[in-house]
């Protein structure tokens, strides 16, 4: 696969903001514990803020690095309430491919939730790096990490609460940001913030609100909205979603993967089919690069065509699975997301890379990331801060990031 840089400009290609660090270091007490805020992890309009801190018992005990997470205020939603919701659905999840939620705080009326911290970066700072390089992922770390993923979206599809009840949950917000990548080569899923789940009690979605992430999200999530627009309907009614819509999502990121090219890109083809007419009032909870109107639109037209086009250099067996992933209709998807990681697994059997691990998987980071830094690129990274190493962390082979 030839190695050609991303021509045109991502959805969150880097933007420079003001930043005063002191602002993002501070120290408080909340419930049992002693915060320490040491920095920012991520400080961008399109993603949710994440702070590093140290978290330790106030009666004493050892001192953990942890990330809190700003709950937004959002019309319709009360802040506090989706964060409790958050930790209630958190404690339910015990996969090791799955980050853990701690606790839920409050720090001068503004709405935490404390999650773990795992050392690393997001896989999007990693395609991020590979295109500032003008390089790709090679396809098994691509194939690799969409197996981890799939493993753990199958094990929330399947939760139950401790009564045995199925919560019938779906992440709604797959994405490069919210996949972690581990310095010790794990793969792990994050922020299920923005998760459908039959939970008892759980918050109502406002009609005239998407939730998740736009730029990978499902058509059927979108169809549904419309529909709920019309009729004055809850558009989340289970027969309307399930797991499979985050299956969609993940084949938009093994695609992206592979390509190195966002597979929605507004100066990609766009087919010649009449334009979904799009409802008044609806708003998304995060924004969005381009017009909702557009990015709908650009979701919903996605089809085979666009699917054969876009995985022209692809080998076959990737296409194959891909074809399948990001079928516009969920009754022609995988129907789990067991057999999504199965097929991924074969094929690195099949390819003569069944030997692909968390070694393989490290040694490939931290090259990139290497690489991005010896050609001095560090500016341009700027939704993860401080992923790249320093020139004098090169020197130090023992070093970790």
């Amino acid at each position: 696969m030839p190695s050609t840089p991303r021509d045109t400009p991502r959805r969150d290609s880097p933007r420079r903001y003001a930043v005063k660090l002191e602002d993002y270091r501070f120290t408080f007490d909340a419930g049992a514990y002693h915060y320490e805020v040491t920095n920012p992890l991520v400080l961008h309009p399109d993603y949710d803020t994440l702070l590093l801190a140290y978290r330790r018992p106030l009666q004493g005990g050892p001192r953990r690095q942890v990330e809190l997470k700003r709950v937004n205020m959002l019309p319709g939603r009360d802040a506090r309430a989706s964060a409790r919701e958050e930790v209630r659905l958190a404690a339910l999840l015990n996969h090791p491919k799955i980050s853990r939620v701690h606790d839920f705080i409050v720090h001068k009326g503004i709405p935490y939730v404390v999650m773990e911290h795992m050392k690393g970066c997001f896989l999007l700072s990693v395609m991020h790096a590979a295109a500032l390089v003008e390089t790709r992922l090679s396809p098994a770390f691509a194939v690799y990490v969409a197996a981890e993923v799939a493993d753990a979206l199958e094990y929330a599809h399947n939760c139950e609460t401790e009564e045995g009840t199925p919560l019938r949950l779906v992440h709604r917000a797959v994405g490069p940001l919210r996949i972690r990548l581990g310095a010790d080569g794990r793969v792990k899923l994050c922020n299920f913030g923005a998760a459908y789940s039959e939970l008892a009690g759980r918050m109502a979605t406002p009609r005239d609100l998407l939730r998740g992430d736009p730029a990978y999200i499902a058509p059927e999530l979108l169809r549904s909205m419309f529909a709920a627009n019309e009729s004055n309907a809850d558009p989340l009614t289970p027969r309307e979603l399930d797991g499979r819509a985050d299956i969609f999502s993940l084949g938009l990121i093994l695609l992206e993967m592979l390509t190195a090219k966002y597979p929605l890109d507004p100066l990609g083809l766009v087919p010649s089919r009449p334009a979904t007419r799009f409802p008044p009032g609806l708003r998304t909870e995060r924004p969005t690069w381009i017009s909702l109107e557009f990015l709908a639109n650009r979701v919903l037209s996605f089809g085979p065509e666009e699917i054969e086009s876009e995985t022209e250099l692809v080998p076959e067996g990737l296409r194959a699975i891909l074809r399948k992933a990001l079928q516009p209709n969920p009754a022609n998807r995988y129907s789990t997301a067991a057999e999504m990681r199965d097929d991924l697994r074969f094929y690195l059997r099949a390819s003569g890379a069944s030997g692909f691990g968390r070694l393989e998987l490290e040694e490939e980071r931290k090259a990139i990331l290497n690489e991005a830094t010896e050609r001095k690129l560090l500016a341009a990274q700027t939704i993860e801060r401080g992923v790249l190493p320093t020139p004098e962390e090169l020197l130090d082979n023992g070093q970790t990031y």
